[in-house]
Order: C-alpha cells, then structure tokens, then sequence
C-alpha cells in the first residue's frame, strides 16, 4: 500500500531560514505569515554549522529560540537534518568524506551534495549530529515532522571518491558472490575484459563504460542512497517515533518508491514548474511549458497519492551563475500552487519566506523581496491562503482519479541514460501521450513497476501506456498479459523487450518475452537520426500521407491471424509494411507500435479508443485549460487551471458551485488567465 500524507486540511507552509536574518525580524515575519494562513515553516536542512561549530561541540539554543517564538504564534515546525551541507571543520579534518571528479580528484568545500554516501567516517559524523538534534528538538510542541537531509542526488547524482569505488565492490561481492558470476552478468569475454580478482573493479570512468557495469553502478549508488537515509531514519523513529519522517526531491539514481516504502511516511517533492518553460523546443508546436510540470506531479503521486510539496515555487528563479527563471505572471502562484493540489498535495510549502540576501541563491525569489515590504507574491499567497481556509477540509484526504496510466521501470530509466537506442524514445513517447490526453481532459496516472505490483494495481486502468520497455522480464510479460486479457487496452512502441535485467540482449526474436502476447515479430528496423530519414505512415480513415514516424522504425511482422495491421510505412524501402498492430486477447486488446509515439499517432489511437474526458458530459473547456479530478467516497471535485494568458470561455453543461467562490456556474463561464475553479461533482 503507498504511503500518504495524513492531513485534515489543505496546509499552507512557507521554508524559513531565520539564520539568515536579524533575531528582530523573527516575530514580525511569524505574524505576517498567520495573516496569510500560513501554519507551517520548514528549517534547519542547511544549519550543520550553527548546530556543530565545532567538532563535538554541540549548541541547540538557536533554533529552540526559534521554535518557542513560532509556537506562540501558532506555527508548526519541519526539521531538516542538516547532512546535505557539511561545515567546513569537517570536510577540512576528513577529506576522505569529500565527493570526487570522474577524474578522481576531490570536490572541494564550498557548494552542497559535496560529500560522498559511502565514506564511513561522513556517516558516523551525520549519525552523531542526527542523534543529537532529535534529542534536542523531539518534544519541542512545535515540531511536527522531520525531513531527512535535502534533495538526495541534486547537483550530484554519481560519485567517484575511492570510498564509493570500495562500497561498489562490497555491493557487487553481495549480489554475485563470486567474479564468475559477475563476469558472466557483465559479458566481460567482450574486449578482454574479465575480472579475477575484487579489487580490479571500480565505478565507470571511462568515456564508454561496459554497458552492464553502468547499469549496476547506478542500482548501487540508489541503494547507497537509501542505506544513508535510513542511518537517520532509524534514529529518528528510535528517538521521536511520534513525528512523521519524510524527504524532499525526485532526482536521479535514485528508486524513491523503495526508499519511501521502506523508510518514509510519505514522500514530498519540490515543485519549480519554471523548470519546464527553459528547456522545451522553442519550434514546438502548442508546447506545454509550464503545464509539463504536471508529469512531475503525476510521477511523484506513484510514491504517495497524497504528498507534501516542500518547495512550491514562489518567485523568480536563479543562482547567480545559471538556472534563470523569469518572474511568474500576476496568477501563475496561485495556479502552479493549485496545480500541485489537484495532483494530490495535501502540504504546500513554498520557497520560500524572503529572498536570500547573500549566498549563491540571492536570485532564488521567495514570497518577500528583500526590502520586506508588500508585494503582489504577498497577496497573491494570501489568496491562496484565505481559499485554503475555506475549502481544506473537503480537499485534503481526496485522491487524484483516473483510467489511463503510463508504466515506467528504473531499469529502462537507468539503462536509457547510457543507450542511445532507446533512451531517448522514453521521453518523446511519455511526453506525446501526456499532451494529448491533457489537451483532451483525460487524466492520466504513473505506475512505477516494482517487484510487488500486481495485476490488482494495474486492472483499475481502462489504457496502460509502457512505451519502450527495452529490459523486459518473463514474469513481467505474464503479469502484462493478465491485465490484457481481464479487459485492459496495452500499449507498447519500438525497442521493447530485447534485453534482460543485466541489460544483454535476449536471443530471441524481438519483442522477446511480449513478442506472442503482441502476436507479431520485429522483422527489421533502422534507428531514425540525421540522414537516415523518417518513414511516412498511413492509417485509412486516421493518418494521411505525410505523418512522420520519430526516432526508430521497426518493421512488423504478423505471426498470429489474431494480430491486425492498423497502420502502415507509406515510404522507404519497408512502404506498405506493418507499422502499427492490435491484437485482441481475452477480454482486452495489445498494440504494438513499431516507433516512438508521436502527437498525431497518439490523437489516432485516442480516437480509436473513443477515449474522452470522464467531465465531457459535463464541462466543455479549451485546449489551455487542465482538468482533472480529486475524491473520496462520498464527494468529487473537478480542478479547471487555466495556463493561458489569456482569459477562456468554458461550458458547464451542469449546473455546479464553484468551491472557491461559492458561485453557481451553468452555461457559459469566463476564467481569466491562469484562472483557476474547482466545481463540486
């Protein structure tokens, strides 16, 4: 069962970092914070100095200070532990804790995630500050939660110290048992390279490593990870087990959904939706921009269906030497904030109280700016905080719902990185479907398979989406085959199931353990790049002539007369060949797509389907406008966000009550840019 944040109410939290300003300001800010609603305030994740400024000297007074000033005014608080940022005593006395260069050469002091998870005197160090802090802070009546170091894997997610060379060997004696079974897994016949002896292994870094090394290296640095979490999760639930533990991030190399099912009572995420209008195609056509953040939100939801967001994006972003964020719109607060509820976040925690005035972050913008005095942010928040109060307690518990899910795995994530033949399939496929099913109201969940889904947790979804499953197990191919045949509808695309968990290829006719579920064969294929040009396809009666496969053309073969052609390659030397199959089996059916999916592909299919919004009946919305729905038992909600600039016209075909306004809506409504409704169902 995931793990879930247990809250009655939609709670309103804001990170506070009072190390940063005069003890003066402390009161002021904690009652201009209880007049926006804001309850809740996170610290301490970065203040090892403060709590250790000397090695074994300990001073806790700071932040009780703190604390018995935010308990007056009836503020909460989350600790961070502060392992995420060494002092610099530290890293000085035990360079060996230090974080290295692929080169081998040490990162020095000065920025954060410089430290390395293996080294065994950084974790007795962390373990004593850890033990320390819980002590001195576990009765305080202000604490409610504890929040595990800080984005494990940001900034750095590989590591090369010779303590992590030595920890990957110990991880790799435990998993093979012998050089004999490793050698065989790692295909190390290729290019001479067998090992005989422990000590000849070491982490990649090399331009071109053995495939099946980076795999592992990467399964060891996430549970390197997690075995560093639970040093401190241990203590804190020896210690306090009457507060909740949690950790912040989704970065990578890192198996979040074991971490958390292991060690956490839920999981929290920091939500920059900014972060996706600076990377996408500028030739895109209806880009998604900061909409795209929602893929994020629906990936975190497969950890804990209700979550917390510790850093919700409050202002402009950047360091003073990259990530430039430009300053959100008057609106896009309040919709980015509510775009996070709707995909269940019960505890939203914005970064954060008032911008930094020194330090590397001075361009990472809070709610206040540094002069402290009112600004639209301000209000904006306080918007958001006065809805909260209204409307908390119906939301908070309600869950996010929906027919349609995609797969993802760690392994294909993984061995993606390094493999240029499917790794960037993953991404064009997940994100084609994404859109669609936005621009047509159709919410959309994620399952990340583990070893314990099961088919009870794939059966709740009408469409299950696992694009380019290149590592691909038997057992998995039979739990896949029982979701088809109770009456599911399955999707894969090109690249699927030629690998086994090691990442050697299976000496089998592609797609390997699928391939007599999908009833076809793969009977040749190109990878599309550069001058090896695209195929057209058609569909009679979907795709006209000039729909252009992406990224990898694979040439069907049908082995089963239940197995139809749908599509076609209308160009290249395979024109006329299967590009695109169904097949029916029980009570379900399995597509087989011979490419990365692509928008049009994706709209073709969906019209096949006849898959449209559970809200069709009842709202009529543009393009612009996401809408999905959280609820219990007893109630429903639909969310409306408007991420356009522009204000839009919807269509409540029923009448309903707007919960933010109290307002009954029937026939036409306007929302405004970056508007945002939540109608009773």
């Amino acid at each position: 069962m995931a793990r879930s944040i247990q809250m009655n109410e939609l709670t309103l939290g804001v990170c506070y970092y009072p190390e940063h300003w005069p003890e003066g300001l402390w009161e002021d800010d904690f009652r201009r914070m209880r007049e926006v609603n804001i309850s809740v305030i996170r610290m301490a994740e970065f203040s090892w100095a403060m709590l250790e400024p000397e090695e074994g000297v300990f001073d806790f007074s700071f932040f009780t200070r703190v604390m018995d000033l935010a308990q007056g005014y009836g503020l909460k608080v989350i600790l961070g532990t502060p392992t995420a940022t060494p002092p610099a005593w530290l890293t000085h006395k035990y360079p060996e804790v230090l974080n290295a260069t692929k080169e081998g050469v040490p990162i020095k002091h000065g920025m954060r995630r410089h430290y390395n998870y293996s080294s065994t005197k950084y974790r007795e160090l962390c373990e004593r500050i850890v033990r320390n802090m819980v002590n001195a802070y576990k009765d305080h009546p202000a604490v409610i939660g504890w929040q595990i170091d800080n984005e494990f894997n940001c900034e750095k997610n590989v590591f090369y110290a010779e303590a992590d060379h030595a920890a990957f060997r110990a991880w790799l004696k435990e998993k093979y048992g012998t050089l004999d079974h490793l050698n065989k897994a790692w295909g190390t016949v290729f290019w001479s390279q067998t090992y005989s002896d422990w000590e000849q292994l070491h982490l990649s870094q090399t331009e071109s490593p053995n495939p099946h090394l980076a795999l592992d290296e990467k399964r060891f640095i996430s549970d390197n990870v997690i075995s560093f979490a639970k040093l401190q999760a241990d203590i804190i639930r020896e210690l306090d087990p009457q507060h909740w533990v949690t950790t912040n991030g989704l970065f990578g190399h890192l198996n979040n959904h074991e971490m958390t099912d292991e060690l956490l009572d839920f999981f929290s995420y920091d939500s920059y939706p900014q972060f996706s209008t600076i990377f996408y195609n500028d030739d895109e056509i209806k880009p998604l921009r900061d909409r795209q953040s929602s893929i994020n939100l629906t990936n975190v939801r497969s950890i804990s269906p209700n979550f917390c967001v510790m850093e919700q994006q409050s202002g402009p972003g950047g360091w003073v030497d990259r990530i430039e964020m430009g300053t959100p719109r008057p609106g896009q607060i309040r919709l980015w904030s509510y775009q996070s509820v709707l995909h269940g976040t019960d505890l939203l925690v914005y970064f954060r109280w008032r911008t930094a005035t020194f330090g590397t972050e001075i361009y990472w913008h809070g709610i206040n700016d540094y002069h402290n005095q009112p600004n639209r942010r301000v209000r904006e928040v306080a918007q958001v905080g006065g809805e909260f109060a209204k409307i908390g307690a119906l939301i908070a518990g309600t869950a996010y719902k929906a027919e349609v899910a995609f797969i993802q795995d760690y392994n294909n994530i993984w061995d993606g990185e390094m493999d240029v033949w499917h790794g960037p399939l993953q991404w064009q496929s997940m994100r084609s479907w994404f859109k669609q099913l936005q621009y047509r109201h159709i919410p959309a969940d994620t399952i990340f398979l583990q070893p314990q889904t099961s088919l009870e947790d794939l059966a709740k979804y009408k469409v299950v989406v696992y694009p380019h499953p290149a590592i691909m197990t038997d057992e998995t191919a039979a739990l896949l085959a029982q979701y088809v045949e109770q009456g599911g509808k399955l999707f894969f695309g090109a690249r699927t199931g030629y690998k086994d968990l090691n990442g050697q290829c299976y000496m089998r006719p592609f797609p390997g353990p699928v391939a007599e579920l999908c009833g076809i064969t793969v009977e040749d294929f190109t990878l599309v790049k550069g001058r090896i040009k695209a195929a057209e396809l058609h569909w009679e009666g979907r795709l006209s002539e000039g729909t252009k496969t992406v990224g990898f053309n694979e040439v069907l073969s049908v082995q089963n007369p239940e197995a139809e052609v749908v599509a076609r390659y209308s160009s290249e030397y395979y024109e006329g060949e299967p590009a695109l199959t169904r097949r029916g089996y029980g009570q379900g059916q399995v597509w087989y797509y011979g490419a990365a999916y692509s928008e049009p592909v994706v709209d073709a299919i969906l019209d096949e389907l006849h898959l449209i919004s559970p809200l069709a009946d009842r709202i009529h919305a543009p393009e612009e406008v996401e809408i999905g729905i959280r609820a219990s038992d007893e109630a429903a909600y639909a969310f409306l966000l408007n991420y356009s600039d522009q204000a839009v016209t919807i269509q409540v075909k029923q009448a309903t009550k707007d919960l933010l306004t109290g307002d009954t809506l029937h026939n036409e409504a306007v929302m405004p840019a970056y508007g945002v409704l939540i109608l009773e169902l």
